[in-house]
């Protein structure tokens, strides 16, 4: 082996042993190295209903989305609403994004909700459902719309 070889392998295997135990203690401490403050921080950036337990009821206001435009491409508002309601309407997935900017997926009892939300792509409305989040996913199920 060359000595350039062998140098390289001993930095890496010398890099490895440093990175690796402080990786693991980090991990061991569930914060990744992450301060107090770098968690606050960061749970204040994924929105309020973090903070309510799942399976509650809650009440949440905000622009229902096409989410695949949405998702696509950040297509919202009112320049989107004619697009929206017709993916709305093909059956294509619906959420909703609170003033906060936390998306939420919209669903019925255990069946889509589109045909009573599509009239409302790109407005603003209040839904009322129980809100569950799983592995970064925040659902409203067995929504009402509020009036």
């Amino acid at each position: 082996m060359n000595p350039m070889k062998k140098l390289i392998a001993l930095l890496t295997v010398l890099g490895a042993s440093v990175v690796l135990p402080l990786a693991t203690q980090a991990a061991d401490q569930g914060d990744m190295g992450m301060s107090k403050d770098d968690m606050k921080m960061s749970g204040e950036h994924m929105g309020h209903m973090d903070m309510a337990k799942s399976g509650s009821t809650v009440t949440v206001t905000g622009e229902v989305l096409d989410m695949a435009c949405y998702l696509d491409h950040g297509a919202s508002g009112e320049k989107h609403a004619g697009c929206a309601e017709k993916c709305i309407s093909s059956g294509l997935p619906v959420g909703l994004k609170s003033a906060d900017g936390t998306v939420y997926l919209l669903i019925g009892e255990h069946k889509p909700a589109n045909a009573e939300l599509a009239p409302y792509a790109a407005k603003t409305i209040t839904v009322k459902g129980k809100f569950v989040n799983r592995d970064g996913i925040n659902l409203l199920e067995n929504i009402e719309i509020v009036k």
